[in-house]
This record gives C-alpha cells, structure tokens and sequence, in this order.
C-alpha cells in the first residue's frame, strides 16, 4: 500500500529529528566507517548536516570538525597498514573490489600523475579515497605531510559537501520527501542497477581473462631453468609506483614500462625464452605485455604464474631496488616548515 503524504512527510522529518539529536555522533559514525572502506555512503548525512546547520539545530563548526577527525583517523590507519605491509594492503584491498585487475594499476597512474598531491583529489574520486592513504604509506611519504595533505583534501571535501546542505537548506524537507515517497520503488530500481552493474563488471573481466589465457610458467620452473643454466629472459612491467611501494625483484630482471615493452626488448631475439613477471591479480600485466610479444612474432613467451608474490613465497632468491621517498610539492613543504 503507497504510503499518504502526511505519513510520508512524517518519516521524513523523523529522519531529520534522528540526525538532529544525534547528528555529531552519526556523522563520526558514518564517516569514519566509510573511509574505512565500507559501503556506507557518507555524502547523504553530511548533506543533511548542512542544511540542520543552517537551521541552528547542528554546529557547524561541530559537524565539519567530527567529519575531519573521522576522516583522519581512518586514513592514518590505512596510511600506517601501508607504510607496514607494502603493496600486499593495495593488493588485498584490490582483490575485493569489482575491478581487481585495473584497480591499483589505475591508482599507480593517478599516483605517478599527482605524487603526494593526489590526497587533495581522492575523496572524490570513487575508490581511491581508500587506495590512497596505503599507497602514499608504501611509498614512504612522511607522516606529517600526509596528514597535512590528508587534512587539506578530506577539509574540502566536507566543505563542499556540507556547505552544499547549507546552502539548499530551504530544500531539505522536498529532497526528504522524495526519498521517502519513492520507497519500495527506489529499493527496487537501486537493487537491479547494482545488480546489473555487478554483471557488467563480472562479463567484463570474465572476456579479459579468456582474451589473456596465455599457458603461464611456473615459479619452480622458472627456478629451474635458471638453475640449469638455460638463462631465460625475465621481465618485471610493473609501473614505477608499484617497484617503489614493493622493491623486491627476482635477481637479473629487466626493469621495463608495459607500454613500450616491444622497444625495450628489441634486442632479444624471437627465439629467446622470455618469462614476464608483474604483481596484480590475475598476471593481467604480464599476459598483456606477453600477448603482444608473442603478435610480434617471439615464440617462448609466458607469464609468471602467480606472479612476483608466488616467487617469494616459494623462497626464491630476491633482490630489491633502492627505494626513493616520495616527492613532495616544494609548495607543501615551504608552508609546512613555516
């Protein structure tokens, strides 16, 4: 039965009194557990936030303050889960996402595009406002100029949120109704574009991965022919970030960018043994790069089974790269020191 309008607008203003009584309290709630990387959207309650603040109902000052100190808290955890665990806290949190296979790689771009200045952006940019503080941790950024830039991305998008709410105050009681109105109906429609969605994504990366069904190499093997004297070629395509948030690297591999690939390697004959490691889900990296040398006429080409983890999980022998910091914008650092 389609609820009436008095109940309707009923729900609404109960909605508005929760978040009026407990407003402080829920936005902490709410924002620190999403930072965490739940799936609890935090925009909604900082939006109504706004608009009670308008009204004298929330303090302001309170509710940009309580989304801050959230913010930070949860971001200083990632940040110090990826100054401990490296790129293994990428990974997992990759892992469980809908687009395991592009997810760090697209944060390594973004990272390698802005370097420590990407904190200002994250929080709008869906999905790196939890890849962020781990990645900035595995790349050594120093503590205190991420949380100034950590404080300085997370105060504008709070700002912009809440002041939003304040600003279309007037409007609140409307955009409640809405919501309210819509009932089983919006649950319906939301659940079946997530659903499809979901779908999307799973087709997606089931088409990849018939696409890169390449035979892969095993690390035992691997180890084995390098043993047996046999020398074959291994290639790291890791993207520059991820060699700085994980230095590890099989000993005698050839450092090589994904894209160019077939110029770095020109000087390997076709019938040389090429095995091409990478560290993201599914070798997708490797049998990428393996798929194009292979269209190039090289004939021994394969990926790395498991990728650079398997290898050192098996007890193989590592190397690692010197690590450099991350840089830091001279702007950051000048109004830092002052």
């Amino acid at each position: 039965m389609q609820a009436s309008r008095p109940e309707v607008i009923a729900v609404a203003h109960a909605i508005v009194e929760l978040i009026a009584d407990y407003g402080l309290l829920l936005i902490f709630i709410n924002v620190l557990v999403e930072q965490a990387g739940l799936p609890l959207p935090a925009v909604p309650a900082l939006v109504v936030a706004g608009a009670l603040s308008s009204t004298g109902k929330l303090p302001l000052v309170g509710v940009v303050l309580v989304a801050l100190l959230a913010c930070l808290i949860s971001d200083f955890a990632w940040y110090v889960a990826g100054r401990r665990y490296g790129a293994s806290v990428m990974r997992t949190l990759c892992r469980i996402s809908l687009s395991p296979d592009s997810c760090v790689k697209q944060s390594e771009l973004r990272f390698q595009r802005w370097r420590g200045q990407i904190l200002l952006i994250a929080k709008f940019v869906p999905g790196l406002s939890t890849i962020a503080p781990p990645l900035m941790g595995a790349m050594r950024l120093r503590p205190q100029v991420f949380m100034l830039l950590d404080a300085l991305g997370s105060l504008i998008w709070i700002g912009l949120i809440v002041g939003l709410g304040y600003a279309f105050s007037q409007q609140i009681d409307r955009v409640l109704f809405a919501l309210a109105s819509a009932g089983t109906v919006a649950v319906e429609v939301l659940s079946a574009l997530l659903i499809a969605y979901v779908i999307v994504k799973w087709w997606q990366r089931k088409r990849l991965l018939l696409a890169l069904r390449l035979a892969r190499i095993s690390v035992d093997d691997l180890h084995r022919l390098i043993e047996d004297g046999k020398a074959p070629v291994v290639v790291d395509v890791r993207s520059q970030a991820s060699r700085l948030a994980d230095s590890r690297i099989i000993p005698g591999s050839l450092m090589v960018n994904l894209g160019g690939i077939e110029q770095e390697l020109v000087h390997v004959s076709i019938d040389q043994e090429v095995v091409i490691y990478c560290s993201c889900p599914n070798e997708v990296s490797a049998a990428t790069a393996a798929k194009g040398l292979l269209m190039m006429g090289y004939r021994k080409v394969r990926p790395l089974q498991g990728g650079l983890d398997a290898w050192a999980d098996a007890g193989y022998a590592i190397e690692h790269l010197a690590v450099q910091p991350v840089a830091v914008p001279q702007a950051v650092m000048s109004g830092h020191a002052q």
